[in-house]
């Protein structure tokens, strides 16, 4: 049994050789001849590394899918209908709106609270009499320091006593030792009242209630209507008759308190003051004065 076993596997080896060299001694079939094989089935030899072409990428589409040259004329139409010039930039927005201010009355306007140590002193050695009165506030008139004046030099009275600012008191009180000058020249007699139609009023000009306030509502003005002289009747503004001694007197007082007030009318200014001398301190530009 041993013996068979090899001998079969000898035989085996040796029909595999035979058959190994029956192939070996084979040739390979000859190609066809070049002439014969068509120029398109030739194959090409690879290219080079170095050689090798970056293959081409293909034109990127637009947005909408579109190929390139769609989005060119595409583009190239926008901007026929585009403006030639700037385009201008958009207007401003308009500013937002301040919150709802709840109704009331008004704020009171801030006034600047005047330094009056030296006109007081001056009041004083004038012999003016006046004291200090709260300050008046109402809507835009007021008066940070008003002071109630109830007497001018040489105990002339008030009647009533007037409310003003310091400034119109001592212009008062300058004037009424004029006054006395020449009541004494034209009627024999030195005042012993001015009578007194009017002093700080929350106001217009003239009374007119759409009309500029006046320096009434800022205590700033006076309104003289007469004057009371010993042993003479009470002398009226505007009511003596031309060519009298009181006549002559209310013209003279009147051309004199030019120097002392910035605004002085009076009969002949207009309706308003017919009957009365206005006198107050507003300020003007430049100094300017109206004497009327």
């Amino acid at each position: 049994m041993p013996g068979t076993i090899v001998g079969r596997i000898l035989a085996a080896l040796a029909g595999a050789a035979v058959v190994a060299g029956s192939a070996m001694g084979q040739t390979a079939p000859a190609p066809p001849p070049l002439s014969r094989v068509p120029a398109e089935q030739v194959p090409l030899p690879p290219p080079r590394p170095e050689e090798a072409k970056v293959p081409a990428t293909s034109e990127p589409a637009a947005k909408d899918g579109a190929p390139k040259e769609i989005a060119k004329d595409a583009a190239k139409d926008a901007a026929k209908d585009a403006p030639a010039g700037p385009i201008p930039a958009p207007a401003p927005l308009p500013p937002e709106r301040p919150a709802d201010v709840p109704s009331g009355p008004a704020p009171t306007p801030a006034t600047a609270v005047p330094d009056d140590t030296a006109c007081l002193r001056r009041l004083e050695r004038l012999g003016v009499k006046a004291e200090p009165v709260a300050a008046l506030a109402d809507g835009m008139c007021g008066a940070a320091k008003p002071l109630r004046v109830t007497a001018l030099p040489d105990g002339v009275a008030l009647a009533p006593a007037a409310t003003l600012t310091c400034v119109a008191a001592e212009a008062l009180g300058r004037w009424s030792t004029e006054v006395r000058a020449i009541a004494e020249q034209t009627l024999g007699k030195a005042p012993q009242s001015f009578q007194i139609g009017g002093s700080y009023e929350c106001r217009g000009q003239n009374h007119d209630p759409s009309a500029k306030l006046s320096e009434h509502a800022y205590a700033n003005g006076v309104d003289v209507m007469g004057f009371t002289v010993e042993g003479r009747a009470p002398v009226a503004v505007g009511a003596a008759r031309e060519g009298t001694p009181e006549a002559a007197f209310v013209a003279a007082v009147r051309a004199r308190a030019c120097g002392f007030f910035r605004t002085v009318l009076g009969p002949g200014s207009d309706a308003a003051h017919a009957n009365h001398l206005h006198l107050d301190e507003r300020e003007r530009p430049a100094g300017h004065r109206l004497c009327q």
